[in-house]
């Protein structure tokens, strides 16, 4: 059994998208899945999300694995300079400002200038997925987050935000990635 934990994105919640479909496939499988319901978009801080997390922090550890949609990628890029995990999985992550406003001024406690050798010492497996047509987090953002870790993206096309707006209410490429991560 290992822990996975899902970590929604800004305006986000546990409940979206394809989270629910791959906490139910991954529990069938006998995993442990935490998927945190941080604030957004009112105290949407770094500080604040940090404080929910403690609450789930004993059972991060060098065997969980984690995942982040969106600005939940960002989140987890934070954790990792401190801590330990297996893998991280970023879903249309990004590690830089997007240049969007209404994300931009709520976004920003959560980007810095980043860690990387700390991050990937801490976590040496990193998977990124991204779309050619995010209208919130271009291609570019998800390269640079992959050239920053050292890694490769993995692009699937015309999949938006994976959001359910572009139809992803599941994920079956991630949850392949899960499923040979834990094998």
């Amino acid at each position: 059994m290992t822990v996975i934990f899902l970590i929604h994105g800004a305006y986000g919640n546990p409940a979206e998208n394809w989270f629910m479909w791959l906490r139910e496939e991954l529990e069938k499988l006998g995993h442990e899945v935490i998927a945190p319901r941080f604030p957004t978009p009112e105290d949407q801080k770094l500080e604040n999300w940090l404080d929910i997390f403690k609450n789930y922090e004993d059972k991060l550890d060098k065997e969980a694995i984690v995942i982040g949609h969106s600005l939940g990628a960002t989140f987890l890029l934070n954790l990792l300079e401190k801590n330990k995990a297996k893998a991280m999985i970023s879903v249309a992550g990004f590690s830089t400002l997007i240049d969007l406003q209404a994300f931009d001024e709520i976004n920003e406690s959560f980007i810095k200038d980043f860690d990387w050798k700390r991050i990937k010492a801490n976590c040496k497996k990193i998977i990124i997925f991204h779309s050619d047509n995010d209208p919130y987090v271009p291609l570019e953002f998800g390269e640079n987050l992959a050239k920053a870790l050292k890694t490769k993206v993995i692009l699937i096309k015309d999949a938006g935000h994976f959001n359910e707006k572009s139809g992803y209410t599941k994920f079956p490429q991630l949850l392949d990635k899960v499923i040979s991560i834990t094998s």
